[in-house]
């Protein structure tokens, strides 16, 4: 019994570990996506430049998102 609880909780833990890993990744993904749409939006001209305010506007948007997710799964500070 307690070698089957054990054994249940270890899941748990690397289950729980591949999901920090997985936002922690995105997060990384995301950031770089917006360093790259603000570095297009800057050598952008005529229609593409409302392209880029979207995207960045977008991934903005996604990237705050992702860190609240990482401050509520405190991987982050809340000061930070």
């Amino acid at each position: 019994m307690i070698y089957e609880k054990y054994v249940k909780e270890k899941a748990m833990d690397t289950k729980k570990q591949k999901q920090n890993s997985d936002l922690i990744t995105c997060i990384i993904k995301t950031r770089e996506d917006l360093i790259m749409a603000n570095h297009n939006y800057e050598f952008a001209d005529g229609d593409l430049i409302d392209y880029y305010l979207y995207q960045i506007k977008a991934t903005q948007a996604k990237y705050n998102y992702l860190l609240k997710k990482a401050k509520q799964a405190r991987f982050i500070s809340q000061h930070a």
